[in-house]
């Protein structure tokens, strides 16, 4: 079965990004691709990808940045509302709800779990979908008082694997649903 899964970093009290947007907090934490819950193993369970306009623009701008090309193999969906250029072919610019795209990109995963990279908002849309399966979230030690929320909406979890990777705590969460 497809899943939907939210696999991303967050600072203790709860960030994806600063307020400007920065994730310069990130890249200084230590840590092990191969390591319990890692990326190297994640992303090859992943056969698509959604992510939000801000997210997508962040990419863009750290691959001018770094001189590197898009990263993602994976067909890559961009929810917004915006007027924005695929930078690949694998790349498909939409707008609306996830309900109204989800068959599509399950398709295109074939038959692999869906990564939906950020932002918090998105992620949320896609829990009161019913599309949002997991979290897999890399807890940072560090606090940041405001920014990019993990996520936007409230929802109980379970938590169903608990890790360290080096300076992370690192956390699977069930989407049990929405509070209240």
């Amino acid at each position: 079965m497809t899943k939907g899964v939210f696999y991303t970093a967050t600072t203790l009290d709860g960030y994806l990004a600063d307020e400007n947007d920065s994730l310069d907090w990130l890249f200084v934490q230590e840590h092990d691709t191969d390591g319990p819950l890692g990326y190297d193993e994640f992303i090859t369970t992943v056969g698509a990808l959604v992510m939000g306009r801000t997210t997508y623009e962040w990419v863009l701008a750290h691959l001018d940045e770094t001189g590197e090309t898009w990263p993602y193999t994976q067909p890559t969906w961009v929810f917004t509302h915006a007027d924005l250029t695929p930078v690949v072919d694998n790349v498909t610019i939409v707008s609306g709800k996830p309900d109204e795209h989800h068959a599509a990109i399950a398709e295109s995963a074939a038959g692999k779990d869906i990564w939906v990279v950020g932002g918090g908002d998105l992620a949320a849309q896609w829990a009161e979908a019913g599309f949002l399966h997991e979290l897999v979230l890399y807890i940072a030690p560090v606090t940041l008082g405001a920014g990019r929320p993990l996520f936007t909406k409230p929802f109980d979890l379970r938590l169903v694997e608990l890790a360290r990777n080096k300076a992370f705590a690192c956390a699977r969460y069930e989407v049990v649903g929405p509070r209240g």
